[in-house]
């Protein structure tokens, strides 16, 4: 169900079968934290005014983001605003401890004096919910997400995962749920089959997807977004830009999945850009409204570290993008249609 808010002219979508509405293009809240003190107080404030002015109302942080840090400078900027007037999402299973109980994840550059602790049991799931509304000064989150319980984060201790969340985190969330404390839930995660596992198994709202569903690979139109359309479940994207591949122009700059670039896949994103090109399109703007096009899709939620790339983003995703340019990627193999 979509409909054109009137929120600066960004379309809106609902989530699931609720009554959330976020805008379609939303704003990926892990760079707050993990440039963390690389990005000062003054530009994260500048960046959120950009994306508020141009219409961003939906929000999107976890505790793992610079170790709270990233849910520490957006609740401090959302709180300023009127909290009907915005959607937030927040996520579950690690839970910041003292730094000899726990672990500091190196890809944060933050210097926040905690560190990381995996919990999916429902306790924990409470205890962090509690911890993130203390961190964010916000009275709720709207949509809670279960994060990281996938083979792509855990690898061959991925089974213990899924079962202590399938066993604790899910079911409590659930109740959470019901009992009005959050209005959705569902999954935070890099893989699609995780998500159609608690598709079968459970009852979530929303699955936020990040780096699979994109201009360079959609393997979740096998099983996952069919069953997504079947439910009525609604599918956030994040990491449209394949964290970097689809926008960076030099091959030593890109990365895959923050990772130096595998050989085949620059290729293929090369292939892409010269067929939007011979469309004169930005392949930055095909990115971010390819997977709109699928009504499972409710929002992208692309990360920014500057007030020129959230401009950049407001443009893009409005862009005007010929037909053609579709149907040409399809026939060359490099975009699968639905």
């Amino acid at each position: 169900m979509d409909n054109k808010g009137s929120v600066m002219d960004i379309e809106t979508r609902t989530i699931g079968k609720t009554d959330i509405s976020v805008t379609k293009l939303g704003f990926g809240g892990a760079p707050l934290g993990a440039v963390g003190d690389y990005l000062n107080p003054e530009s994260v404030n500048q960046i959120l005014d950009t994306a508020w002015d141009g219409g961003i109302r939906y929000f999107d942080t976890a505790p793992l983001y610079g170790h709270g840090l990233s849910e520490k400078r957006l609740g401090g900027y959302l709180s300023n605003k009127t909290r009907d007037d915005f959607v937030l999402s927040s996520k579950v299973g690690r839970l910041l401890v003292p730094e000899k109980e726990g672990e500091r994840f190196a890809g944060m550059r933050d210097h926040e004096p905690v560190a990381i602790q995996y919990d999916f049991s429902a306790s924990g799931v409470r205890r962090s919910l509690e911890d993130s509304l203390t961190r964010l000064g916000l009275d709720r989150v709207d949509i809670l997400l279960c994060h990281d319980i996938d083979t792509w984060t855990h690898h061959e201790q991925q089974p213990e995962i899924y079962r202590a969340a399938a066993e604790g985190a899910l079911p409590e969330m659930h109740r959470m749920r019901e009992e009005g404390l959050v209005r959705a839930i569902g999954l935070g995660v890099n893989e699609s089959a995780v998500c159609t596992r608690v598709l079968k198994e459970f009852d979530p709202n929303c699955f936020l997807l990040a780096g699979r569903f994109t201009l360079l690979e959609q393997e979740p139109l096998d099983e996952m977004l069919p069953l997504c359309l079947d439910r009525n479940v609604s599918v956030i994207i994040g990491g449209p830009y394949n964290s970097g591949l689809l926008t960076n122009v030099e091959r030593r700059r890109a990365t895959y999945d923050y990772k130096p670039v595998p050989d085949d896949l620059w290729d293929r994103a090369q292939e892409i850009k010269s067929v939007c090109q011979a469309h004169s399109t930005d392949i930055r703007a095909a990115a971010l409204q390819y997977p709109l096009q699928h009504q499972a899709v409710a929002a992208v939620i692309p990360g920014v570290i500057s007030v020129e790339e959230t401009n950049e983003n407001l443009e893009l995703v409005n862009r005007e993008i010929p037909e053609s340019l579709w149907i040409d990627l399809a026939e060359n193999g490099l975009l699968r249609e639905w």
